[in-house]
């Protein structure tokens, strides 16, 4: 689990780097889905699984952003889509709070429709979000899988923090330039 909790992070921190690179930002997006989906499979946070399906998912999607590059607003649309899905359900898992599978599937479904709206209205300030938010969940979630007690209040100012750091690193207002969503 320690070289789960590693990998999480230090994917996390490239996506607060580099978010706005579709094979980048898919990979982190597909890691992230796959540890919220470990949540609904019961017994697999200790076995071999709970490595293979984020790495899986994460290879799957970094190939999908990488190698659909002609239809970068289908790629988008779909990141955005599974982005605000796992990023409900991460939010979720953060505080530990869940209202049953069903209803936590339905919140999911609300996320994944916000997601599409931001990425089709704001296309490169929605993506700098989703990689800001994206990358601070996986290196929180990494730090609580290192260090179980990590929770609560300093989990979500750190997450907060890691978050808004991407966002202003990455839109390009602090170091001046913006990056290009490529």
């Amino acid at each position: 689990m320690q070289f789960i909790a590693i990998a999480m992070i230090v994917l996390g921190v490239i996506v607060l780097a580099l978010g706005p690179r579709l094979v980048i930002l898919g990979a982190a997006v597909g890691a992230l889905l796959g540890l919220v989906i470990l949540r609904f499979i019961p017994g697999t946070q200790d076995s071999f699984l709970a490595f293979l399906i984020p790495l899986v998912l994460a290879v799957v999607f970094a190939f999908g952003g990488g190698f659909m590059r002609g239809i970068v607003g289908l790629v988008t649309i779909a990141i955005g889509a599974v982005a605000g899905a796992a990023i409900v359900l991460g939010i979720l898992e953060l505080f530990n709070f869940s209202l049953g599978t069903l209803l936590d599937l339905v919140l999911a479904a609300i996320g994944a429709v916000i997601g599409i709206i931001l990425i089709q209205r704001f296309k490169d300030w929605a993506i700098y979000i989703v990689a800001g938010v994206v990358g601070a969940l996986l290196c929180v979630r990494g730090l609580q899988i290192l260090v179980p007690s990590f929770t609560g209040i300093f989990a979500s100012l750190l997450g907060l923090a890691l978050a808004a750091g991407g966002f202003v690193y990455q839109s390009g207002i602090v170091g001046g330039r913006r990056q290009e969503v490529k």
